[in-house]
Parts: C-alpha cells; sequence; structure tokens
C-alpha cells in the first residue's frame, strides 16, 4: 500500500451497551504458586444481568481461574452461563486483566471496598448462544469494564460497532 492509497479518515468503532451483570461468587480457592504465578479459582454462585435486548440470571456452575503475575496484574479468564428471561442459555467466556497501584490490588484482595476508577479491570467477553433469537451475540466483538466488589462483580458489556 503506497501513502496515497491510505485512507485519510480512518474507521473509528464505538461503543453500545448491551448489559450490566451482577455476579457472586465464592471466596478464591487458592491453588498456590505455579510457574505461571499465583492460581486462584473463583466459583461463581449465581446473579443477574440486564439491558436493552436481553436479561436474564447467571446460573451458578460457572468459575474465574485467575493468575496473579509477578508484576501484580491479574489475568482472569471466567466461563458461566446466562439463562436469559426467556429460557434461552448463552455460554460465556470473559478473559481480561485487572490491574492497578500494589495498595489498591492488596486493598481488594483483602476485600475491602475500593472505588473502581483507581484500578484498570477491562474484558473481552465471548458468546456462544445456540437459540436463534440471540444467535446475533454469536458475531459480536465485545469489551467490558469490571468492578470488584467486596460481595459481588459487576461486570458492563459494550459492543464494539
Amino acid at each position: 500500500m503506497t501513502h496515497e492509497q491510505v485512507p485519510k479518515v480512518p474507521i473509528v468503532p464505538t461503543l453500545s451497551f448491551l448489559y450490566t451483570s451482577r455476579i457472586q461468587a465464592d471466596p478464591p480457592i487458592l491453588v498456590g504458586h505455579t510457574h505461571h504465578g499465583e492460581r486462584r479459582i473463583i466459583h461463581i454462585t449465581g446473579g443477574a444481568f440486564a439491558g436493552p435486548r436481553l436479561s436474564g440470571k447467571v446460573l451458578p456452575g460457572g468459575a474465574d481461574w485467575q493468575i496473579v503475575r509477578a508484576d501484580g496484574v491479574v489475568e482472569l479468564e471466567a466461563r458461566y452461563t446466562l439463562e436469559t428471561d426467556d429460557g434461552a442459555l448463552i455460554y460465556v467466556v470473559n478473559r481480561g486483566i485487572r490491574r492497578g497501584p500494589r495498595e489498591v490490588m492488596d486493598r481488594l484482595a483483602k476485600g475491602e471496598k475500593v472505588d473502581p476508577r483507581e484500578y484498570y479491570f477491562r474484558t473481552t467477553p465471548t458468546f456462544e448462544a445456540a437459540a436463534p433469537k440471540y444467535a446475533w451475540l454469536n458475531r459480536l466483538i465485545t469489551i467490558a469494564t469490571g468492578e470488584r466488589h467486596i460481595d459481588e462483580v459487576i461486570i458492563t458489556v459494550y459492543e464494539v460497532t
């Protein structure tokens, strides 16, 4: 591609609100330090989600498999199932990272209340929906913001348009 062929104005993606979920979970199971970092597993016990195009509950049985790296960054990989108000099941894989100043991350680890603006918590959910009504989810790129609270995690998901 030559300089003359490069578009003058790039296409800038925008975000469209999809839903917010409130996820309840058990305390972390601490596997210990592995060659990747400190492994933690957090079982998901339930929750709910709501947005303009879908809403329902977060089913118990999923989990978040986390690695706390040597640099303090937490790598997240959550796998869980949503059940819509009309009974459709949607499988979610949500990968991302949480990071922040060490003292902020220590406060989060202790279960203290921390303003979500004090740390970075971003994820990239992907979906598998068999129900034709929700098949459009299978074709999306999404990003999400996260908030870790004492008794729940709030994930707000946006479609990249």
